[in-house]
């Protein structure tokens, strides 16, 4: 008896030791999973106006949360919040309260030139092609080398931002190159929104706008409104308003997510493309627009100078200029040192 529960000790001990260390290795390769396991809360920023149009259809229609699920991934939770400039959404990036921004060139290039060793920021892809319009109230004023002391040019974010950077290269070009931020001291930073309500009161300090669709189409509506400078004629035509970009990090760690995003993407980039109306519509409830009709926004998103396009235009001489000017140290060799692999088939420039 005793010898029989020995040897039925022994044959238990040598099966446990064939199983245990598959068995641990197994235990350590699901706790690596979940070490690894990819975000299911995602934070996205925008700005205003209708140049972060798919951002706000991708809101709407859950297209995100669609994708996340395509990817087996399953209910993914999205945090949507409004900046008021590309410095906060920079900021929010680099503490690593935001996973993906989106915003206009001046912030995205700084962001792609100071993280280089660090973040690696890069662009998931150009949004959009717009011109911004920089208004005046001034009946004096008739081309930027009219502008005195006098006046101020609401931006929304000072020396950083595409219209801010677009009016330095501007100043170059009427002023010589050494006077590029001649302008910069008019400059007051200033969100669309409020920037429309001060230039069109008569009452406030400003008395310019640079500014984006559809707020300096409102501004136009307005007797006394005018135009002096086109931001597609600064830069020798059409030029990428609005990208998205991320880190380096977080596109590595979540590849399904990030994925996720880019389908949405670009199915939001589809949706607005072929109706318009019904994104117009989208874009009047988000904002809150009492004051614009749908057809009137369905309209100006047919311009054919406003396009919605996730390949990048003109990407590279606005970095250069910024390089010229001795903001940012890096000049990119091509657009696509800018951006990641997924969208390098596009004919960017």
């Amino acid at each position: 008896m005793i010898n029989r529960a020995q040897g039925t000790l022994k044959m238990m001990r040598n099966m446990w030791s064939r199983i245990s260390i598959p068995l641990v290795i197994l235990m350590v390769w699901h706790l690596s999973l979940g070490a690894h396991a990819e975000v299911t809360n995602l934070r996205v920023a925008r700005q205003y106006g209708i140049g972060y149009l798919q951002i706000m259809v991708m809101e709407h229609e859950k297209l995100i949360e669609k994708h996340a699920k395509a990817q087996s991934l399953g209910d993914v939770t999205i945090t949507w919040s409004t900046f008021t400039d590309g410095t906060v959404a920079n900021d929010a990036i680099i503490s690593g309260n935001l996973e993906f921004a989106a915003g206009g060139l001046g912030s995205f290039v700084t962001l792609w030139d100071r993280t280089r060793e660090s973040l690696a920021v890069k662009g998931v892809a150009a949004l959009n092609s717009m011109p911004m319009l920089l208004n005046t109230r001034n009946p004096n004023v008739r081309s930027i080398k009219d502008l005195t002391d006098q006046d101020r040019i609401a931006v929304a974010g000072v020396k950083v931002s595409s219209q801010a950077v677009t009016l330095q290269l501007a100043s170059s070009q009427a002023f010589g190159d050494a006077h590029w931020s001649k302008l910069d001291h008019l400059t007051v930073n200033m969100a669309h929104p409020t920037a429309v309500q001060a230039l069109l009161s008569g009452r406030s300090e400003i008395t310019a706008h640079f500014a984006s669709p559809p707020f300096q189409y409102e501004e136009l509506k307005q007797p006394g409104v005018r135009t002096i400078l086109n931001s597609y004629e600064v830069w020798g035509g059409p030029q990428t308003f609005i990208a998205a970009w991320t880190t380096t990090k977080f596109r590595e760690e979540n590849p399904r997510m990030y994925g996720a995003f880019m389908a949405a993407l670009g199915e939001a980039t589809d949706f607005v493309n072929n109706d318009r109306r019904e994104a117009a519509r989208i874009y009047l409830e988000m904002a809150g627009d009492k004051s614009t009709s749908v057809g009137d926004l369905a309209r100006m998103l047919a311009n054919p100078q406003i396009r919605f396009t996730l390949t990048p235009e003109n990407v590279v001489k606005f970095a250069s200029f910024r390089v010229g000017t001795g903001v940012i140290k890096t000049k990119p060799d091509s657009w696509k040192d800018l951006f990641f692999p997924e969208i390098h088939h596009r004919p960017g420039s």
